[in-house]
């Protein structure tokens, strides 16, 4: 198991739990109340970033006067937090690049905190810079192989602006540029097909295997750092067999 899915099946898995600790609504709340704020509008035809946030909100049945609150918060329609986001970057162990997004109220806070993860687990917080390169943002968009053939999803994506299509296990990953990701994934839901995973998100250039105890250390890395309430994402090159997961 290799590729960009693997991601998909961590988070999916880590998701679910999330969901039951409530946390993922907090990561949700503070996206649509940035979202809100930085694209100029609490109207969700006219940006598309808080389009995507309500999206994902009600995918997890969150309250619609929960999502409102929220908009309005961002607009300043009514009194908030007023979250900066930062980008931090690190190294995991046997050199894998970590990159991480968070949203904060005091950045004092936020790095201390995610050093200490880092040195608790094996790592350490790098510059600006440092591992940043090493990425692509790219949109993806993954479907389940039997919901068309490859060469009718490939004719549906491509023609919709997309960059590329793979064959990655039981799925197809279809990849785009940023500005091009709403356009492919509406052109993949009007033909019927639901995606299993959709976003704009961080492509590493190229992974590192990791084995035994290195595989172990990072994935304790990974979760400390997703745990953490003012982190909002983290990505990260490595490539861990599935059954070394489990």
């Amino acid at each position: 198991m290799s590729g960009h899915s693997k991601w998909h099946t961590i988070k999916h898995k880590k998701g679910a739990l999330d969901a039951k600790r409530g946390k993922i609504f907090t990561k949700l709340i503070k996206e649509i109340t940035v979202a809100a704020r930085t694209g100029g509008s609490g109207d969700v035809d006219a940006n598309a970033r808080l389009r995507k946030a309500v999206t994902d909100a009600k995918a997890q049945n969150m309250p619609n006067d929960t999502i409102d609150r929220a908009i309005k918060r961002g607009t300043g329609e009514l009194e908030g937090v007023n979250y900066e986001e930062i980008t931090y970057e690190g190294y995991g162990p046997n050199g894998v690049a970590v990159l991480i997004e968070t949203m904060t109220d005091n950045r004092n806070r936020t790095v201390a905190e995610i050093r200490h993860i880092f040195t608790k687990n094996g790592g350490n917080l790098g510059e600006a810079g440092s591992v940043a390169w090493m990425f692509d943002k790219k949109g993806y968009i993954v479907v389940d192989k039997a919901a068309k053939s490859e060469e009718e999803l490939f004719e549906i994506a491509i023609e919709a602006g997309a960059e590329d299509l793979k064959e990655e296990g039981e799925v197809f990953e279809i990849f785009t540029a940023p500005d091009t990701f709403d356009a492919v994934n509406e052109a993949v839901k009007a033909a019927g097909i639901e995606p299993q995973a959709a976003e704009v998100t961080m492509i590493p250039q190229n992974e590192i295997k990791l084995e035994g105890g290195d595989a172990k250390t990072m994935l304790k890395l990974y979760d400390a750092l997703d745990d953490n309430d003012d982190v909002q994402k983290v990505y990260a090159n490595f490539d861990i067999d599935e059954s070394e997961m489990e």
